[in-house]
C-alpha cells in the first residue's frame, strides 16, 4: 500500500523466506525476542529511516510470547535505532487489537474505557504506554483493529459449509470486521497523516451481531444458517469515526458486500482463499 516511487522499505523477519524479484521491501532475519539480533540497526546504513510500521504476530498465544513480542518488541526495537535515527523519527506506528475492551452494546470509540481481562490486552496496552513513553505525541500512533477478513481467510465460510459454526445467541455479541487490505490502508495512512491523534481504531462501517452477520453469510455462501447457543456476552460495537474524520476510507465499508463479491464469483463450492 505504499507507493514505492516514494517509499524505500524494509522489513524485519524472523525466519527466511524465499525472495520475489519484485518485492519492493528489502527483508533482513531479525527477531524482536533477541536483542543481539537487531544490534545492525544501529548502524549508519539505518540512520535514514524515519518511519517504523510495528505489527508484530507472536509466535503463539501465551502470556510469553505476548509480552514478549508487544511491549518488550517494540521497547527493543526502538533502543536498537541510533540515536540520529530517533531523532528524525517521523512516525512510529503500532498495530494492535480492539482486544482491550470489554463487552459493550453501546458505540465504543477511542474515549472508552478499557478492560485489561486478558494477557493480550495487558501486552496490548503495555505496548502502547512504551510507545507513547519513548516517543513524542504526533510521532507514535496506535491503530487497534478489529476481526481481519479477506483472501486466506476462509474459516468463517469453510465452518458454515461444514456445519462446525455456532453462533452465539443474546446481547452483546458484535462482529466487528475489517478488510485486510482496509487494514494496510489504514496503516499507510497513519504513516503519512498530518498531526494525528495517538490513537485509532481500525474497522468498517457495519458492526453486527455476530448471529445476523452469520446468517447473512451462510445465506451469501448457499448454506443453512448455524445453530445458536446462549453465550455470555464478549462482544463489542466499534466506531471508525475518528479514522474515518481523519481522511481514511474503506473499499469495503461492509464486509458483507466482499462476501458476496467474493461469493458471487465463486459458484460451485469453490472454496474463499
Amino acid at each position: 500500500m505504499l507507493d514505492p516511487q516514494h517509499w524505500q522499505c524494509i522489513g524485519l523477519r524472523r525466519r527466511q523466506m524465499a525472495l520475489e524479484s519484485d518485492d519492493p521491501v528489502t527483508w533482513y532475519r531479525a527477531d524482536l525476542q533477541d536483542p543481539a539480533s537487531l544490534s545492525f540497526l544501529g548502524d549508519g546504513a539505518f540512520a535514514r529511516v524515519t518511519h517504523v510500521l510495528y505489527a508484530p504476530s507472536p509466535d503463539s498465544r501465551t502470556s510469553a510470547d505476548y509480552a514478549s513480542v508487544y511491549p518488550q518488541g517494540l521497547s527493543r526495537l526502538l533502543g536498537s535505532l541510533s540515536a540520529q535515527c530517533l531523532a528524525q523519527l517521523k512516525r512510529c506506528v503500532l498495530v494492535g487489537s480492539s482486544v482491550v475492551w470489554g463487552p459493550s452494546d453501546d458505540w465504543v470509540n477511542e474515549d472508552s474505557p478499557v478492560q485489561a481481562t486478558n494477557f493480550r490486552a495487558q501486552a496490548i496496552l503495555d505496548a502502547e504506554a512504551a510507545l507513547h513513553t519513548m516517543l513524542p505525541r504526533g510521532v507514535g500512533v496506535a491503530l487497534r483493529l478489529s476481526g481481519l477478513y479477506g483472501p486466506g481467510r476462509s474459516y468463517l465460510v469453510n465452518g458454515l459449509r461444514s456445519g462446525t459454526v455456532v453462533a452465539p445467541d443474546g446481547p452483546g455479541h458484535w462482529a466487528n470486521r475489517i478488510h485486510i487490505d482496509d487494514a494496510a490502508r489504514a496503516c499507510a495512512h497513519l504513516l503519512a497523516l498530518n498531526a494525528p491523534e495517538p490513537l485509532y481504531i481500525g474497522t468498517d462501517d457495519h458492526p453486527m451481531p455476530i448471529a445476523e452477520f452469520y446468517d447473512a453469510v451462510a445465506r451469501l455462501a448457499g448454506v443453512s444458517a448455524p445453530q445458536r447457543q446462549p453465550k455470555s456476552p464478549d462482544g463489542k460495537r466499534l466506531s471508525n469515526a475518528r479514522l474515518r474524520a481523519s481522511g481514511w476510507v474503506p473499499t469495503w465499508p461492509n464486509a458483507l458486500d466482499w462476501y458476496a463479491s467474493t461469493l458471487g464469483a465463486l459458484k460451485g463450492g469453490v472454496e474463499v482463499n
